[in-house]
């Protein structure tokens, strides 16, 4: 036998049960003989007819129960975008890449804060503000 010739991965058929005397496992099909884990599927989280852990908790109340499900976008303002030099197309790579912005962040918004004196090409989200500073020094705003 060679280390050539073996099959990667080794596996077991399912068990068919309640398929005929030859399979060994006829009429109770392995689940003993009556009560309720022999007849059918208990649910998740059946607890014997107590009232089930879901139904006993508080129901959430208050302020904080209609949170939004998406995150917020990271701010970043006009002067930030300063540093980076002219005629650069400015997406979520780019922020990346110059350290403005880490790695996992994917929802960004530019904010109309500093000034900027070159042009740059933008195509994330920009505030009213932000666009006319854009756009003021020449750049474009393709969001």
């Amino acid at each position: 036998m060679n280390i050539s010739n073996l099959s990667p991965i080794v596996r077991r058929s399912k068990k068919r049960l309640g398929r005929g005397h030859g399979s060994g496992k006829v009429k109770t099909s392995g689940r003993g003989t009556k009560g309720q884990k022999a007849r059918d599927a208990i649910k998740p989280g059946f607890e014997g007819g107590q009232v089930s852990l879901l139904r006993r908790l508080p129901l959430l109340r208050g302020k904080g129960r209609n949170k939004p499900t998406t995150a917020k976008p990271f701010p970043i303002e006009v002067g930030k975008l300063e540093s980076l030099p002219e005629g650069t197309k400015v997406t979520l790579a780019t922020l990346v890449k110059y350290h403005m912005i880490k790695e996992g962040i994917s929802n960004v918004k530019i904010l109309g804060g500093g000034t900027l004196s070159h042009k740059l090409t933008v195509t994330l989200n920009c505030s009213q503000s932000a666009r006319t500073a854009i756009e003021k020094a020449g750049g474009t705003v393709e969001a």
